[in-house]
């Protein structure tokens, strides 16, 4: 090496050290067919027929895909009362996000979110060549607002607010959402990511699309992965300003959502209320899972998603291996603790068998305990 670089002898060719040196994205783990998947946030209901329908119909696979998605971005331009070119169509609300943080942030840039929160936040901050800064959850999982703000420097080009909070399932309200906006420069990119938003039955959660005529430097995120069903057809969408979206466009890798891919999205559009009403069920069965579960003495954040979040803290490890044993694949995140997706009843059920006899096993003054 010319410049005195030394890489690993491992590695053929030259790459960024950052990027070598970062973990891969985990999927959740698959499950065997006598066991229930908990661990990707999936949603258990079977696609719609209407769904599958508009699936069969896109038959010209030989054929690239309008680049746009301008006809999903009309529909949605419709339902959100803004114009076609204030909405953005990704490959996943991961990938708009990843557009928007390499059109913000570089090397010597800084971007700032909650931690614990989506696990993808800090390598996409990395692969934009930024640098992350997290500032701690609350005690009860969710998002330290001010602490943000004062986070923020003359470095700081984006800030990230998930609500509901991934993986601890609390909300941002609408009260603290706005008075963060207030202490924030109004040129600092804040990225509303509102993945679960369908799952909220809290009326005192953000609520991102009427906020955007007042902040020019918001982007809300939303997909079709989860409460739509299309997790495996890869679509989310961006609403925001145009000079933000263009400029995320900009990054974008040409061509990545399908044809069947924005297809499906529509169909869905079309139906909404049913898979909406599906949204309900899974709320109310999440809300019946949580009652339950602080019956038994846990002690666990009020979940607003589809996931419920255990803080088992050190045990993180031994106790998704008793799940496992059960029958539950779920999602680890050691030291601090585990994700379970709200599943057919039937997984509900299997949980309950074995969810008091945990707790019960956990010591004493344990913060998934609840005292008394």
């Amino acid at each position: 090496m010319t410049d005195g670089t030394s890489f690993p002898a491992s590695l053929p060719v030259r790459l960024r050290p950052e990027i070598v040196a970062l973990p891969a994205y985990r999927q959740g783990k698959p499950a065997a067919a006598s066991a229930f998947k908990l661990s990707s946030n999936e949603n258990p209901f079977a696609p719609l027929p209407a769904v599958l329908a508009a699936l069969d119909a896109e038959r010209d696979i030989n054929r690239y895909p309008d680049a746009t998605a301008l006809a999903l971005r009309e529909r949605l331009a419709q339902k959100y009362d803004v114009s076609p070119d204030e909405v953005h169509i990704g490959a996943g609300s991961v990938a708009l996000l990843a557009q928007l943080l390499l059109a913000a942030a570089g090397p010597g840039d800084e971007v700032i979110y909650s931690w614990r929160s989506f696990e993808a936040y800090p390598s996409l901050v990395t692969v934009s060549g930024a640098t992350s800064v997290q500032v701690p959850n609350r005690p009860d999982g969710g998002h330290d607002l001010p602490a943000m703000a004062a986070g923020v420097s003359e470095r700081t080009r984006a800030l990230i607010v998930c609500s509901p909070n991934n993986p601890t399932g609390s909300i941002v309200t609408a009260d603290e959402f706005e008075a963060f906006m207030a202490s924030v420069p109004a040129d600092l990119l804040v990225i509303l990511d509102e993945a679960y938003i369908e799952f909220v039955t809290d009326d005192r959660a953000v609520n991102g699309p009427p906020l955007l005529g007042r902040y020019p430097n918001l982007v809300v995120l939303r997909t079709f992965s989860k409460a739509y069903g299309l997790a495996g057809l890869r679509v989310g969408y961006a609403l925001g300003p145009v000079s933000v979206l263009d400029a995320a466009r900009s990054t974008a890798i040409p061509l990545s959502v399908t044809g069947p891919g924005a297809a499906a999205a529509i169909a869905s559009l079309d139906h909404e209320s049913e898979l909406l009403d599906r949204a309900r069920q899974i709320a109310d069965r999440r809300d019946r899972l949580w009652t339950t579960l602080t019956g038994q003495g846990w002690q666990i954040p009020r979940p607003q998603g589809n996931f419920i979040w255990l803080p088992t803290g050190d045990q993180t490890t031994d106790v998704a291996a008793r799940l496992a044993e059960s029958g539950l694949v779920v999602r680890p995140f050691q030291p601090d603790g585990i994700r379970l997706s709200i599943g057919e009843e039937e997984a509900v059920q299997k949980l309950l068998q074995i969810s008091e006899e945990i707790v019960g096993s956990l010591p004493e003054g344990h913060p998934a305990r609840r005292v008394g």
